[in-house]
């Protein structure tokens, strides 16, 4: 196990991904996994999804943004929360963010810890995709990972079409050890 201990800074890249049509191939939710859009969920409904799914992966930025634009953004009705789960218990989650016109961002997409490797990573990415394609005349989707996050993301988002726009180097103290080994930063 190599660790990198919290209060270092590391480098890290951000990838800026673009999606100008459909994706053409679907993918099937695994048996007993549903997915259902959450309404105005509260700021520790939110959180506890952010958390479980990102605290491996330096999700803190939230935790920053004061609470009232936070909210705000929650609520907001051009941003949705949808959530998936398998016998009432959340695996994992996605949000879509359809304020700038034409345009949807994928502003959150993770799973929790439990659903990691268990086949639900492509099918919940493909229902997200299915949301974020279905109305406001949407010409392009975008998402945005980099390499603080599962080292499989970006794999994911290019085989589902996903197109890399640009890429941004940045600096971040990390503020929990981390296992370069299985997260490389």
């Amino acid at each position: 196990m190599s660790l990198i201990k919290a209060g270092t800074e590391v480098p890290y890249r951000v990838t800026i991904l673009r999606m100008l049509s459909p994706p053409q191939s679907n993918s099937t939710l695994p048996q007993g996994v549903d997915v259902a859009q959450a309404i105005a969920p509260s700021l520790d409904d939110f959180f506890s999804l952010y958390d479980a799914v990102g605290r491996d992966y330096e999700w803190v930025d939230q935790h920053n943004r004061p609470k009232a634009e936070l909210q705000a953004w929650l609520h907001h009705p051009m941003v949705e929360t949808w959530i998936a789960k398998r016998a009432g218990t959340p695996q994992g989650f996605f949000m879509l963010d359809f304020s700038e016109s034409g345009t949807c961002d994928l502003a959150y997409f993770g799973l929790l810890p439990n659903a990691v490797g268990q086949g639900l990573g492509r099918a919940l990415l493909m229902q997200a995709l299915h949301q974020a394609w279905a109305g406001r005349g949407v010409t392009c989707v975008t998402v945005n990972t980099c390499t603080l996050d599962h080292p499989r993301a970006l794999a994911l988002y290019h085989a589902a079409g996903f197109v890399a726009e640009r890429f941004e180097d940045r600096r971040r103290v990390l503020t929990r050890d981390r296992d370069i080994s299985q997260h490389p930063a």
